[in-house]
């Protein structure tokens, strides 16, 4: 019994210990880099890249390959020659056709198309890493953008405590006020009803906050069932940023420097479709063994075998207008990735100007609306102790309640923009750090 007892006051402690356990934005952050199957898929791309970028899949290493063939078959023969004496007719006649040989080749030339190649899969590993940043800056946003999220919601349960703080003092007040015959059950019906709607609210707020919490780890790949988080922080909103140094940043972004990179890709695939016109030489070299029996015939055994060395020249005359319209075709992709980078610059320029509109609007509005909850705050107190005099009524504490909620929810919602804002921008300009 005491055994089962101590088991179940340390399960107690455990739960306790992992209900209570802080998550802080770093470790979030982490553990995002570290579960994500993009950044994954994206780091098994760039393994693909730098496995493909070789001299050998581009075509600059010799290739070397062994053949053998060995048939054997029965054969009909009915051979005649003018001597009569030497003709042969002979059913079923075994025969054995033996080939083996060992070739080589190098690629000489082929119109600079084996360093198109080659450099063209440099360029790819190279996109590739970049692709892998954009995704790791992806992550951090949006787990710091729904990490800072909870922290807003978890704000908002603050206001909603002190609503239902002074709720419970009216009700209370207006209780004994109706024992000595001075209130009536309206008003504590009333003061009743408010009072829960604001425990209902409340109630409301933790499920938003539990879903909150849900969507985060699905962001941090965890299952949610089985990691209770704790976040304790706080905003702070960085109002260093300036717009003509995130402007100056974004060639530093990793997705404009892929798109700068697809360009030079297509430029690189127009050099290799422009090598098939040229002529290709290739050098050859090798050993072949070619051996012939039969039981019976004109030539009972036939065998050769030696090396080899030769020089074989392709010049392309005329395929149709094939490669002319392949180099037609890769010229009109490199012009489109042209068109898509400038695009991209645009959109992003675009996007830096508007997000940092939101942010400078967020920053210029907080501290008007920090003065209102301060004075919102008071107002409340205020009224709340006026109406423990009898000088106001619930109707006066009711909306002293709905002004200091309202002004709590601007101020906490306009620090969260600004800050979404901040991260945006940082993430334009590549900052974006844990």
């Amino acid at each position: 019994m005491k055994k089962q007892l101590l088991f179940l006051i340390f399960c107690a402690i455990s739960l306790m210990g992992i209900s209570q356990q802080k998550l802080t934005l770093t470790d979030a952050i982490n553990t995002a880099l570290k579960n994500s199957y993009d950044i994954q898929l994206a780091q098994n791309n760039i393994d693909i890249s730098a496995l493909s970028n070789h001299i050998g899949i581009a075509g600059g290493l010799p290739i070397v390959s062994a053949t053998l063939s060995d048939n054997e078959q029965l054969t009909s023969i009915n051979q005649k020659f003018p001597d009569p004496s030497r003709d042969t007719k002979r059913d079923n006649v075994g025969s054995n056709n033996l080939a083996a040989g060992v070739t080589g080749s190098m690629l000489l030339y082929n119109g600079q198309r084996v360093q198109a190649t080659k450099s063209r899969l440099a360029a790819l590993q190279q996109q590739n890493q970049q692709l892998l940043a954009v995704q790791i800056q992806n992550t951090i946003a949006g787990v710091m953008a729904k990490y800072y999220d909870i922290v807003r919601l978890q704000y908002f349960l603050r206001a909603l405590d002190r609503t239902i703080e002074v709720s419970k003092q009216k009700l209370a007040i207006l209780n004994v006020r109706k024992q000595i015959g001075v209130a009536n059950n309206a008003d504590i019906f009333q003061a009743q009803l408010d009072l829960n709607a604001s425990i209902q609210t409340k109630q409301t707020q933790y499920l938003t906050i539990d879903q909150a919490k849900t969507d985060l780890l699905n962001l941090l790949f965890l299952q949610p069932a089985n990691q209770p988080i704790n976040i304790i922080d706080t905003i702070l909103i960085d109002k260093s940023i300036r717009l003509d140094t995130i402007l100056a940043h974004l060639s530093a972004n990793p997705q404009v420097i892929a798109a700068q990179q697809q360009i030079h890709i297509n430029e690189l695939i127009e050099k290799e479709v422009l090598a098939t016109r040229y002529p290709t030489l290739r050098a050859s070299t090798g050993f072949n063994l070619s051996s012939a029996k039969s039981a019976a015939g004109f030539i009972w055994l036939n065998q050769s075998y030696g090396p080899f060395v030769g020089i074989n020249l392709s010049v392309p005359i005329y395929n149709g207008t094939i490669a002319k319209r392949q180099q037609q075709i890769a010229s009109i992709n490199t012009r489109s990735s042209k068109n898509q980078f400038n695009n991209l610059l645009l959109d992003f320029e675009s996007s830096t100007v508007k997000t940092f509109q939101a942010y400078a609007n967020a920053l210029a509005q907080l501290q008007t609306e920090q003065d209102n909850v301060h004075l919102s705050q008071e107002l409340l107190d205020l009224i709340a102790q006026k109406f423990e005099l009898g000088q106001a009524t619930i109707i006066d504490v009711k909306q002293a309640q709905q002004s200091f909620e309202a002004a709590s929810f601007r101020l906490y919602n306009l620090n969260y923009t600004a800050k979404i804002a901040e991260i945006e921008l940082k993430r334009l300009a590549s900052r974006l750090a844990n």
